[in-house]
């Protein structure tokens, strides 16, 4: 397995210089913003479309510094009831997907966004209930007349440059949990699968190993996120989890995101990444830092110094003793 990161936090870096600060840590892997909310500080589409010398010059780079682009990060809605936003998403989600094809990158992380609660609407509606029945009315429609339509067209889009679509379950997008992210694939093509990011499980009450073998059966894993929480029992206990409390009101907060190691220990992350072995994914673990406590940097090698202990370097041998 690879220890990756997304270099977002890093966007006010040059490449080279993120690079160099990345590999000198012991990261094996990167994944690049190349639109949306990540951004493309790093990589600008534009530039590196059917350009062959850009593109020669990014190689040139990882080659360089001993990494590998695990994946292209675009995340936003393309299930948008704004024309205009929802063109723009998918717009970015595409060209991702092709600039991926001529890089050689395998996968392309992002949303499965967020569509309105019936036609005509003209903001997103995150429905998280079945009643009052209107809302399980809108529900279906946001799957049956706009998600699936729009995803099925995304997939062979995918299919047609040989990459697989990673979404993150995350919340206020229409896929936000395992089960969710299975029906959308069901619903589609093996193409569209989970970009693993559990810290938006985690506050949400879901065992993310559990989580990880019931995706993982249906080998659902494409990508996956090293993002830890926490979740704070003195507030959760007066007001759950549904948070909508600033992220930087950390003392307020339900829950925060943290570095990894400090919304679980040592040991939970051994067995992620134990249980992602077993359901044989052997990709990267792209740590993602949004913690407002610490910066960047540190909260970044505090991440690796945690992962560096977990993660597996090598294959499996052979089971001598079970002979």
């Amino acid at each position: 397995m690879d220890i990756g990161v997304l270099t977002v936090p890093l966007g006010d870096e040059s490449i080279e210089d993120a690079f160099a600060y990345l590999a000198d840590l012991g990261v094996d892997a990167v994944e690049i913003g190349v639109g949306g909310f990540p951004g493309e500080d790093h990589v600008d589409r534009g530039e590196y479309l059917g350009n062959d010398a850009t593109r020669a010059e990014l190689d040139d780079l990882l080659g360089e510094y001993g990494l590998r682009v695990s994946a292209l990060a675009t995340h936003n809605n393309p299930l948008h009831p704004d024309e205009e936003r929802a063109d723009r998403a998918d717009r970015e989600l595409r060209e991702a997907i092709e600039l991926a094809d001529e890089l050689g990158v395998d996968t392309v992380t992002c949303f499965s966004g967020l569509p309105a609660g019936a036609p005509g609407d003209s903001t997103p509606n995150w429905v998280t209930a079945p009643w009052p029945t209107e809302h399980a009315e809108a529900h279906e429609y946001q799957w049956e007349e706009v998600a699936i339509p729009y995803w099925s067209d995304l997939a062979d889009h995918a299919d047609a440059h040989d990459v697989d679509v990673a979404i993150e379950m995350h919340p206020n997008m229409l896929v936000y949990e395992p089960t969710g992210m299975l029906r959308l694939r069901e619903a589609t093509t093996e193409r569209l699968g989970a970009n693993f990011d559990p810290s938006h499980l985690y506050w949400q009450g879901i065992d993310v190993t559990e989580a990880i073998r019931f995706l993982g059966e249906h080998d659902a894993i494409h990508h996956v996120h090293a993002k830890d929480t926490r979740v704070y029992e003195s507030n959760a206990r007066v007001k759950g989890v549904l948070d909508t409390e600033s992220y930087t009101e950390e003392a307020d907060r339900s829950w925060l995101f943290r570095s990894i190691g400090y919304g679980h220990d040592e040991g939970h992350w051994k067995d992620v990444v134990s249980t992602l072995r077993m359901v044989g994914y052997e990709g990267a673990l792209s740590i993602e830092h949004e913690d407002s406590l610490t910066s960047s940097r540190e909260g970044l090698e505090k991440a690796v110094d945690v992962l560096s202990r977990a993660v597996f370097e090598t294959r499996p041998g052979d089971a001598y003793w079970a002979e």
